[in-house]
């Protein structure tokens, strides 16, 4: 084609349309930036103290790829799917890969940080008061938002400032009666409840001496010491009391010839430890599939109940001849418009054997929770109040979809309203639907809500206090990971794993399923 003959085509065409710039456009797009700027400016300056250089240039090119996008009139599609697309990384992705690579650690209480941190810990917090060392007066004040102390010497009166790098002179200072610091020069003094909001901070302060440290004794006093434990770096050990220990770079611990170690560790990658560990333990592997099975009955009878009770209403209200319709579906949202924990709670408390309206109402005297039976059967009884309401909505829509039509030459072929029911309604509404119930499934396998605020996975026998009869796998995993030894996010995240493998192949399944019965019923 020539030039001529584009040129008449071009004229034939007209010329080519401008895109309408409107004011919702407009402010859509300076939405986008300004968050995207506001987002910039808070994470760059933690980056750059962390030396976070990776992260730093992808978040400084991720902005300017948002700015570029956002200040040309190309890539329409793209301005729609990139705020998507980077809310699923941040809210989905993410998540699911940080969970996983924590799985493969040992973090938790005792290993939150790096070697260094731990070593700090231990001999900060190994320090003993020194002989004859002096009894400092405390205030605790702040310095350009550092929190620093101003220690004042009960025989000289003398006030230094005390910080993390060391001690340094006070001038101006005026003391109180009981010889703490009320007003400095370049200080701001911490009132009584604004130093005990910061406790934490001042008993996790250590002013380093010629001689030792310096550490609060309670909020008002402050004592000079040294640490029991030291770490010495050309044996990578720490020695003092019951050592040396030495470093366990496989463990994350400092341990001593004993097999002992000390309470604080640091962070390391331990492999498939965590993994192993659910299957090699006794005390958790041995319950495991018991626990596996109630979750499984739990998550299909709250399923399958819900649906059948929220279809049962649904078809009642869908009734030609039914009237009134809207004030029985407000009524019957109720229970789905309550907040679900405190309704877990009142349920809880309803079925109380010595004051529950249950009991009352009924003039019996059962420990609905104190056994194993009657438990599993409150607990599946309170989630089908609680999820009723969202099955008989969620049908409602579907049977306003299917064509009245269908289920009329039904009946005009002489079908009974069962029979067009079980062939006609039914197999339409399952199809509708059943990515529904599968989600629904998957919630219900992880309902850590319904099992903790009603029954906390009661009862437990005397044999095994670890688990109880109404616990899942999440319940049963929370009480393994922060029980009483202390938090194990590692171990947590691992057992998740498990849970999220086990809900997947189950859903994976059942997806084929309706994909198969879809086609069937296309």
């Amino acid at each position: 084609m020539t030039q001529d003959t584009r040129v008449a085509a071009d004229t034939r065409r007209g010329p080519r349309p401008r895109r309408e710039i409107t004011t919702t456009y407009v402010v859509s797009r300076i939405a986008v930036l300004a968050v995207a700027a506001a987002i910039l400016l808070y994470a760059v300056p933690p980056l750059l103290a962390a030396e976070a250089w990776a992260s730093l240039t992808l978040l400084c090119l991720a902005s300017a790829g948002i700015a570029y996008l956002y200040l040309t009139r190309r890539f329409v599609p793209a301005k729609y799917l990139v705020p998507g697309t980077i809310c699923l990384i941040a809210f989905q992705v993410f998540p699911v890969l940080y969970t996983v690579s924590t799985a493969f650690t040992n973090f938790g209480d005792g290993h939150r940080g790096d070697m260094q941190a731990a070593v700090t810990a231990i001999e900060t917090g190994s320090v003993r008061q020194a002989p004859g060392s002096p009894e400092y007066a405390l205030t605790a004040a702040l310095r350009d938002g550092e929190l620093v102390f101003l220690l004042v010497d009960p025989k000289t009166k003398r006030v230094q400032a005390g910080s993390g790098q060391g001690l340094a002179p006070v001038t101006g200072a005026r003391l109180g009666i009981t010889g703490k610091v009320l007003q400095a020069p370049g200080f701001t003094v911490l009132k009584a409840p604004e130093a005990a909001a910061r406790g934490q901070e001042i008993s996790a302060l250590a002013v380093p001496t010629s001689g030792g440290v310096i550490k609060a004794n309670g909020l008002s006093r402050a004592v000079e010491g040294r640490s029991a434990l030291t770490y010495d770096a050309a044996c990578d050990c720490v020695n003092g009391e019951g050592g040396p220990w030495k470093a366990d770079e496989a463990r994350g611990y400092f341990v001593n010839a004993k097999g002992e170690h000390l309470a604080q560790g640091w962070q390391v990658n331990v492999g498939f430890g965590n993994f192993t560990r659910v299957v090699t333990d006794p005390t958790i592997s041995g319950y495991f599939l018991g626990v596996f099975g109630w979750n499984v009955v739990f998550a299909l009878v709250s399923v399958v109940s819900t649906f059948v009770l929220g279809m049962c209403v649904a078809l009642a209200l869908h009734h030609p001849r039914m009237r009134g319709t809207g004030v029985y579906r407000i009524m019957l949202i109720l229970p789905y418009a309550m907040p679900s924990f405190a309704m877990l709670m009142v349920w809880r408390d309803m079925f109380n054997r010595d004051f529950g309206l249950i009991n009352q109402l009924l003039g019996l005297n059962v420990d609905w929770l104190g056994q194993s039976g009657t438990a599993r059967a409150a607990v599946i009884l309170v989630n089908l109040w609680l999820g009723f309401p969202y099955m008989f909505l969620v049908t409602t829509g579907a049977l306003q979809a299917i064509p009245r039509e269908l289920t009329e030459a039904a009946s005009i072929d002489g079908a009974s309203p069962w029979y067009g029911f079980r062939k006609v309604t039914l197999p339409l509404l399952l199809v509708a639907l059943t990515p529904l119930l599968i989600s629904s499934f998957a919630f219900n396998f992880n309902n850590f809500n319904a099992i903790q605020l009603t029954s906390e996975g009661g009862p437990f026998p005397a044999e095994s206090p670890q688990v109880g009869a109404t616990d899942l796998l999440i319940t049963y995993t929370f009480r393994l990971a922060f029980g009483a030894g202390g938090a194990q996010f590692g171990f947590a995240a691992a057992i998740s794993v498990f849970i999220f493998a086990l809900v997947a192949v189950i859903s994976a399944v059942a997806f084929r399923r309706t994909r198969k019965q879809e086609e069937v019923y296309a």
